[in-house]
């Protein structure tokens, strides 16, 4: 094969040296990505998005699924497993005109790949597209060469996985409305035949009014086809492994594998939850968060239907649209944490307890219950949930009733036995959870006003939300309030009640900014009743406010949607602007790096083990960075649950996490062993005095960089401490 890789370098060399020449010097880097050329590009996909009509739309869709499987899980994935060396690298004399980039992810050309997925679907959608979009291609291709960061061979095999991915794609969406469209959705079919091509009118076909039994069915179809859609992209893309653990999700696996009645800082449902998805689908990503998507599912379909009836089955749809376009859900729907659990639970006490109310069903107020429970076990907020419900049936007279009513209060009774568990393990262990609460949320001090941590929540929230629906629902809430009669309100009672469930949470932590720092993510049960109210309230008002919901809707989804892509892998800003996202900005810097973290540890590990000639075990300066080093270090994962597990965390005089309370995390009973320290720091540290007094003797190893394709994920500081007493 070295004649192969002959003709490559050849071919590279007439390319990058041979044709140079001050015309290809300016036009290679435009044709590659300059911020010139990135800003023509956005505004062409701006304009196919708001003048584009459907089929423009279409085009742009195919064009993100075809980026999404062709560059994210194909081109990337390759990147990875090959990790071929660029030219510059091997080759010195390489005219290198731009950035040096990530040295050893050459082969495929991702750039190469785009601009060919691209031209394909254009094609496909445009045949005349071709005599443009082509030769620009082509001029793509050529310039990566030119540039010297990329040989012939990684172009054509970039350019060949682009060309596949977008006639892939677009040909199975087309593929897959010929197939369903005509039996699913008949009425748009007949409107549109085909996704490629504009329809010829056709007078014959029968006029349905928004808000027909038939047109609704169709919009409620498309809502679960939806939601079935995502749910599969979800676990694909989990299953790619794009982005890793967080310290949380390590964390609280941990605790999937010593399952008990409740932990340290949170109850036991999300040790569970990670139980099932591991036992399913294994200790990976995919298998830590495989329920994480089923409950972004679940939460969708319990309110499709729901909300179509107090709006209708369009807005029902546009909501889910919206929600998806929310970077807090979305991240929730990928992330397994408490809150995936939380919302899930609380949206369910909220539909059922709405059912429970307008039905007078002591049955749905037992769901209710449970729903409560899980709230309880999920996150200790169900007493915010009963304050809704006591808020709402005391301010709503015809609610009043319920009351007198056994269902309420059997529904309580459920929640209180769901608070068992939490009660009798913090009974048995000092009631440690009511301590670590207070200290994190500021109780054990003097409370001093100061609003430094009310502009972080006001910065932040907004943005996780949505700054466009945000605005909207701020809007409604408000117009609504103001309103003189608002029981005169067609949907009056849904809209005080979803109001009761959301503003209490928002606004009580608003508030508590004026006392500590509140996390964004705080607010998370308080989200989708916010959302829903919003829906309700604009739908039902009249024109003009009506077209302003709807442009609000646009710009909302307009905005979020690329943030949400952006979101599940940051590493499309250096494909799109040329520029890669500081480490200290980049949003996925918390789940990027870990396994690159954990091979470096295990290496240094496994020489200090060969130097010593004893066994070493490994120390974490931090539970989460424990976590991560057990799930990322093949062989702390298989000695987990033994009496002597690989990792564990640094000593404390008093419980400080979930480790305390595992006996054989402890370092007793490994009296003489060696162990490594593990401390992420920003400079070199001295030896810390706790080790000194726990071991014979303990010398820094130094400090040590962790580099993920090119970026500088974490600074390490290992110390070898030997003999432990």
């Amino acid at each position: 094969m070295d004649w192969l890789a002959s003709i490559d370098l050849a071919g590279f060399r007439f390319v990058n040296q041979t044709l140079s020449n001050p015309v290809f010097d300016q036009l290679m880097p435009f044709l590659s990505g300059t911020t010139a050329s990135r800003l023509l590009l956005a505004l062409v996909v701006l304009g196919l998005m708001i003048r584009g009509g459907f089929r423009g739309r279409m085009f742009l869709a195919c064009v993100v699924a075809g980026l999404l499987v062709s560059d994210t899980l194909v081109i990337n994935s390759i990147k990875e497993s090959v990790k071929r060396p660029r030219p510059f690298v091997t080759h010195p004399e390489t005219n290198l005109r731009v950035g040096r980039g990530s040295e050893y992810r050459s082969f495929p050309s991702g750039h190469a790949g785009n601009a060919a997925m691209l031209a394909t679907v254009a094609f496909l959608f445009w045949r005349r597209s071709a005599r443009f979009t082509v030769p620009v291609a082509a001029g793509v291709c050529a310039s990566r060469l030119y540039l010297g960061v990329h040989y012939p061979s990684d172009v054509l095999a970039g350019a060949a996985l682009g060309t596949l991915g977008g006639l892939g794609v677009t040909l199975g969406l087309e593929r897959l409305w010929q197939k369903i469209g005509q039996q699913c959705f008949p009425i748009w079919w007949r409107r549109r035949p085909s996704l490629l091509t504009d329809p010829k009118p056709d007078p014959s076909a029968p006029v349905f009014q928004e808000g027909s039994v038939a047109l609704d069915l169709e919009w409620l179809r498309l809502g679960r086809l939806m939601l079935v859609v995502l749910l599969v992209f979800r676990w694909f893309y989990l299953k790619a492994a794009v982005i890793e653990l967080s310290e949380d999700e390590a964390y609280q696996w941990l605790w999937s594998k010593h399952l008990d009645w409740s932990y340290y800082s949170k109850p036991l449902g999300i040790a569970v939850a990670q139980w099932i998805g591991t036992h399913l689908r294994g200790d990976t990503e995919l298998g830590v968060r495989f329920l994480s998507p089923l409950m972004a599912f679940a939460i969708g379909w319990m309110l499709l239907k729901p909300l179509a009836r107090w709006t209708s089955a369009r807005t029902s749809v546009l909501f889910l649209v919206a929600v998806s376009a929310t970077p807090l859900l979305a991240v929730g729907s990928i992330l397994i944490t408490i809150d995936p659990l939380l919302v899930m639970f609380w949206t369910a006490a909220v539909v059922w307890g709405w059912r429970a109310i307008t039905e007078d069903s002591t049955r749905w107020w037992i769901f209710t219950g449970l729903a409560s429970g899980g709230v309880f076990l999920s996150k200790y907020s169900s007493p915010f949930l009963w304050a809704s419900f006591g808020i709402f049936l005391l301010a709503w007279p015809p609610a009043r009733a319920q009351l007198r009513r056994p269902g309420p209060w059997l529904a309580l009774v459920v929640n209180l036995i769901c608070t068992l568990p939490v009660l009798l393990w913090n009974q048995a262990n000092g009631w440690i959870t009511v301590r670590h609460l207070s200290e994190r949320g500021g109780l054990d001090s003097k409370w001093q006003p100061t609003a430094k941590f009310l502009l972080d929540f006001v910065g932040a929230v907004p943005a996780l939300m949505n700054p466009v629906f945000f605005v909207a629902i701020v809007w409604a809430a408000i117009a609504f309030l103001r309103t003189r009669n608002r029981r005169s309100h067609p949907q009056a009672a849904i809209l005080n009640y979803l109001l009761c469930f959301g503003a209490p949470v928002f606004l009580w932590f608003f508030g508590y900014t004026l006392r500590a720092r509140v996390q964004p993510n705080w607010i998370a049960p308080s989200i989708v009743p916010l959302f829903l109210f919003a829906a309700v309230w604009w739908h039902h008002q009249a024109e003009p406010r009506r077209r302003t919901a709807g442009r609000l809707l646009k710009v909302g989804v307009a905005i979020g949607l690329p943030i949400v892509v952006l979101l599940h892998d940051t590493n499309l800003v250096e494909k799109i602007s040329g520029y890669s996202l500081p480490d200290r900005i980049d949003p996925l810097r918390r789940v990027r790096g870990h396994k690159a973290l954990a091979s470096l540890v295990q290496e240094e590990r496994i020489k200090f083990e060969k130097a010593g000639g004893k066994p070493v075990f490994l120390i974490a300066d931090h539970y989460g960075r424990a976590g991560l080093l057990s799930f990322y270090t093949p062989e702390a994962r298989v000695r987990i649950g033994t009496d002597r597990p690989l990792v564990t965390v640094r000593s404390s005089d008093v419980p400080e996490n979930q480790f305390w309370f595992w006996p054989e995390y402890r370092y007793a009973g490994r009296a003489g062993e060696n162990a490594l320290y593990v401390l992420e720091v920003d400079k070199e540290q001295p030896i810390p005095e706790r080790l000194l007094r726990e071991f014979d003797s303990v010398s820094s190893l130094g400090l040590f960089n962790v580099v993920e394709r090119g970026h500088h994920r974490h600074r390490i500081q290992l110390f070898a401490c030997r003999g432990t007493h």
